[in-house]
């Protein structure tokens, strides 16, 4: 239907296909081989339309004019597997290129296979890709200790750490708060010191490194779920953590604090750890700090890193935790910001986001509660522990032997005279264990379980979560909210004095607004209130009656509660308050005789009793 002329110089032009493209992987001693091949052009030019590939563009153009034909999907997935190889583009085309096995799962996401790119993977390869994405139905055991204890998720997650372990690889455990993290990796230690045996002169501890408000914490779990396992808390004096340090190979496991780590960390230069566990792993966040430098001193075979908030502020809190696990994994620092963090940062660049997603994906393991819902009971309990550093454990020590010089001067006929100043003492121990700035207006020291309360606080913020926190002193609540304001998180506050319009006023906000934290003193709010839009509740100071406790749970745990409910009780290790727990089981009436000020009730507790508190 019409005549179509064409000068010489568009009759000259060429477009040529794709060139065919031949990759090979394999994988042996833990490293990937990877070979390329092209027939129809020699290496250098492809690597010259690989480091100059815009997925915009249809054509490119080669130097003799032609125009390469750029809409087969091969070329840009070698186009982008070379942005994030170390060597870039250049060290892909060299024909032949050697990566760590920690790549492998992105080499087999990143290439696609299309009608001019030929792969081929080896058995091992395959099988390394395999049992990455078949976790669930690995062979890996539990200990038999705790197959009836661990749930569902946990297991996988047991066996997820067990097939990362088996490839040589770390891996960050990021389950939300409150669904077992501390006891997927006790199962682990569990585990391995079954394989170990005892006294083997290859026999190697492993390591966990955790804010010092927790290691107490470690210490209890351990001795609950796993205590056939032999461990040491690496902490007292200088001397006694270095006596400590030369037995290291008596143990399967040590525990230790960041800030005791950086101190000690010339005495861990000879020691040789099978496991190193970095526990709320967002102390490492920022690679300049001496923390971070002496975690990753520590000489591992395998490390892992539990966090359920691997970024909070930038991209570059997740480059460090990843330079820990696995050096080199997301480049150095600078490279890692040219390539992924500032691209992120526009918005709208989702194809480098997409790539950072699937070089980290396979190392990182996050289950949220509404995702294990079914797995977990209606209400989960935990009681975490703190314990005393410097000042505050100094002022304890003095005035609990003062209580019991008080005790011992006391016989049981002098008992009952003297019991309203015995319970003042005893109500003063337990204001130290909350805050020592309670009883003392000049204290300028530091508080460990108020440490642990705002870690809780951040991380379940960060989370997305409602959170209710009681306390039995108010003046307690205006120090936390005050931390929680330096802090620019906001929250409501109910106390005895809040008029009824406000306080109903509030109930009816916290279940819609944004606001996380709601802090309630037990006066104003152990009975009748409705707050089922907070799903998790944290008893700063636990009141000893379980029944008035769990009254004070029932405000987020009651009928229109829909969401699975985590239960933290807060507790200063080695104190009076370990010990009311312990008592609780023998005297249900202890809430009605210690309790906090204004609601001192007399009752049957005996002289005996209370040194029982003191722990004599």
């Amino acid at each position: 239907g019409a005549d179509i002329y064409i000068s010489d110089a568009l009759k000259g032009m060429r477009v040529i296909p794709s060139p065919h493209i031949s990759v090979g992987i394999s994988l042996s001693g833990g490293l990937l081989e990877l070979e390329l091949s092209c027939e129809e052009m020699p290496l250098s030019q492809l690597s010259e339309i690989l480091s100059r590939y815009d997925r915009k563009r249809k054509y490119f153009r080669l130097k003799d004019g032609s125009f390469v034909d750029l809409s087969d999907g091969g070329l840009r997935s070698l186009s982008e597997l070379g942005r994030c190889l170390p060597a870039g583009e250049k060290g892909l085309t060299e024909g032949s290129l050697r990566l760590p096995g920690y790549r492998a799962l992105y080499l087999d996401s990143s290439l696609e296979e299309s009608s001019y790119l030929n792969l081929s993977r080896d058995k091992s390869f395959r099988a390394l890709v395999r049992s990455m994405k078949t976790v669930q139905d690995s062979d890996f055991e539990i200990p038999e200790e705790l197959f009836g204890v661990l749930r569902g998720y946990q297991k996988t997650g047991f066996r997820w750490l067990k097939t990362l372990d088996e490839w040589g690889f770390g891996g960050i455990l990021a389950d939300d708060m409150g669904i077992g993290k501390t006891l997927q990796i006790l199962a682990l230690l569990e585990d391995e010191a079954k394989r170990q045996s005892p006294g083997s002169a290859g026999r190697m501890p492993s390591l966990v490194v955790c804010p010092a408000s927790l290691v107490y914490n470690w210490e209890s779990e351990i001795e609950r779920f796993v205590p056939g396992l032999k461990f040491c808390v690496v902490d007292g004096t200088a001397s006694e953590r270095r006596e400590m340090l030369e037995r290291a190979g008596e143990y399967d496991l040590l525990v230790t604090s960041y800030d005791l780590l950086k101190r000690d960390i010339a005495l861990y230069e000879g020691i040789q750890f099978r496991y190193q566990v970095a526990d709320e792993a967002q102390f490492i966040k920022n690679a300049s700090t001496q923390s971070a430098r002496a975690v990753k001193r520590i000489r591992a075979v395998t490390r892992f890193a539990l966090t359920g908030t691997p970024v909070e502020n930038r991209l570059g809190e997740l480059w460090s935790i990843f330079d820990y696990l696995m050096p080199g994994f997301l480049f150095g620092y600078q490279k890692f910001r040219r390539v992924f963090e500032l691209p992120i940062l526009k918005a709208e660049n989702q194809e480098t986001l997409e790539n950072l997603r699937k070089l980290t994906a396979p190392f990182i393991l996050r289950r949220l509660k509404k995702d294990v819902l079914k797995d977990l009971p209606d209400k989960l309990e935990t009681v975490v522990y703190s314990r005393f550093e410097g000042e505050q454990k100094a002022l304890y020590a003095a005035n609990a032997r003062k209580l019991k010089m008080l005790l011992e001067k006391t016989d049981d006929e002098d008992y009952a005279g003297e019991r309203m100043q015995i319970l003042a003492e005893l109500t003063r121990l337990r204001q130290i264990c909350c805050d020592p700035s309670l009883c003392y207006e000049d204290y300028g020291g530091g508080s460990a379980k108020l440490d642990t309360c705002l870690q809780l606080l951040e991380e379940a913020v960060e989370s997305g979560h409602k959170v209710l926190l009681f306390s039995q002193f108010t003046s307690m609540l205006e120090i936390i909210g005050k931390r929680l304001s330096e802090r620019e998180i906001p929250f409501h506050r109910l106390i005895g004095s809040t008029p009824k319009e406000e306080r109903a006023f509030l109930t009816e906000s916290f279940k819609t607004d944004d606001v996380k934290v709601f802090l309630i003193s037990l006066k104003a709010g152990g009975t009748g209130l409705n707050l089922t839009a907070a799903d998790i509740v944290i008893h700063f100071d636990p009141w000893w009656n379980v029944a008035a406790q769990n009254q004070a749970t029932d405000r987020a745990y009651r009928i229109g509660q829909k969401k699975q409910v985590t239960v933290f009780r807060l507790i200063a290790k080695h104190t009076v308050e370990e010990n009311i727990l312990k008592l609780q089981e023998s005297k249900r009436l202890l809430a009605e005789q210690v309790i906090s000020e204004g609601m001192v009730s007399p009752g049957s507790l005996s002289r005996e009793d209370i040194l029982k508190l003191l722990g004599e």
